[in-house]
């Protein structure tokens, strides 16, 4: 079988982590999260480690500031960290599923060649997971994330009394800093102006995309996922 990518989009609260999660359960990928990756560079290099990429300097300590506001992470950053990530990932032979990336037009349009590239055009599945602002911030400020792997858990009836992560059975916390009101607000705004500009990159792509309410409970989604990828 051939190897495949993965593409979940959608603006924050939608689902993408948790749904990437059981995917890759289900089908065996590597979920690659780009928060986890900025993330585990930003609190294991030191502040002062300098970046430079396409003979701009990008310091670590300015991109903590970013991450802490809520705002995008600088793209150059992002995409130096993704394209060695997705480069061992293709040396290790694994299909790939992304939640949360790409984040901007800037990184659609450098990352999504070298996937056409190393995956081919036909083994490329994008899904727009479709929610509306006011869940968004319900979402966001009632989610919890799991101690252990950082596994997001989206709360519904169906999670609402969860103590522990159904993924790896650690105790469920809440998120602080990037689901603070007020960062939710910030997050919002950069997804309507700097994210979601990245759809037409994918288009002009040549790559379909699936569209999918993700209103619905974490199950009914699941599905519809599963439908698009004729993984019924």
């Amino acid at each position: 079988m051939s190897k495949q990518v993965i593409i979940l989009f959608g603006q924050p609260g939608a689902g993408k982590g948790i749904q990437a999660e059981l995917l890759s359960e289900k089908l065996g990928c590597y979920h690659l999260e780009s928060s986890k990756v900025i993330e585990h560079c930003l609190k294991h290099e030191s502040p002062d480690k300098v970046f430079t990429i396409d003979g701009k300097d990008y310091k670590v300590a300015d991109e903590i500031k970013n991450w802490d506001a809520g705002n995008l992470t600088s793209p150059p950053f992002v995409v130096q960290l993704m394209l060695q990530k997705i480069k061992d990932l293709v040396a290790d032979d694994k299909s790939i599923i992304f939640s949360g990336n790409p984040r901007s037009a800037y990184e659609a349009e450098k990352e999504i060649p070298i996937l056409k590239e190393l995956f081919g055009l036909e083994n490329i599945t994008f899904i727009l997971l479709e929610i509306s602002s006011d869940t968004t911030k319900f979402r966001n400020s009632h989610r919890r994330i799991c101690e252990l792997i950082r596994h997001s858990i989206l709360f519904s009836p169906e999670t609402e009394k969860l103590t522990l992560c159904p993924l790896d059975g650690s105790k469920l916390v809440n998120r602080k800093g990037l689901d603070d009101p007020k960062i939710i607000e910030n997050r919002l705004i950069i997804y309507k102006e700097q994210t979601y500009p990245a759809i037409k990159v994918i288009e002009k792509a040549g790559i379909t995309i699936h569209k999918i309410n993700a209103e619905n409970s974490v199950a009914e989604v699941h599905e519809e996922i599963l439908k698009v990828l004729g993984q019924e």
